[in-house]
């Protein structure tokens, strides 16, 4: 053991050392994208699926061949929609083409949310900290629960007759 540490000084010497060669380690994280310039990811929420393209245009935005805003026609739905470009801070920058399958309008928006924070993130990997600081990058894996034998739902009893 010839190293060895006689003050805090040099301790803190021997741990930037440390930490510049983990950062050296580290590569920074390289664009993901196709021959056509696109980035693909895929997104989930509850039982939907999303396979979800994107690449730099004028903020149209395509689910399932049709425009946004006749296939998401509650503006909740819409703004979900919106929100990573937002938080990226790159709104109208990117075309996105999208194909949604399995469960409802609401998970559908979700998962289409869940892919363009994705893809957001492989296309410019300098807009990750923001998105995942959002949390749009996790997937929400709340499902809906199962119904039990001798219940009436998943929790719910059937009623109780004293008599």
């Amino acid at each position: 053991m010839t190293d060895q540490v006689n003050s805090l000084e040099e301790l803190g010497q021997v741990a930037e050392g440390v930490a510049e060669a983990v950062v050296a380690v580290a590569a920074p994280r390289e664009p993901v994208r196709d021959e056509l310039g696109r980035s693909y990811a895929t997104g989930k929420r509850k039982d939907a699926v999303a396979r979800v393209w994107i690449r730099p245009g004028s903020g149209k935005v395509t689910v399932n061949g049709k425009e946004m805003k006749t296939y998401f026609a509650r503006p909740v739905l819409q703004m979900i929609l919106a929100q990573p470009f937002s938080v990226a801070g790159v709104t109208g920058q990117f075309d996105v083409v999208a194909t949604v399958k399995g469960g409802g309008l609401s998970g559908q928006a979700g998962a289409v949310k869940h892919g363009v924070s994705k893809a957001l993130q492989l296309y410019d990997p300098s807009l990750r900290p923001a998105l995942k600081a959002a949390g749009f990058l996790t997937r929400d894996s709340r499902v809906v629960e199962r119904k039990k034998y001798g219940k009436a739902k998943a929790r719910k009893s059937f009623q109780f007759s004293k008599r």
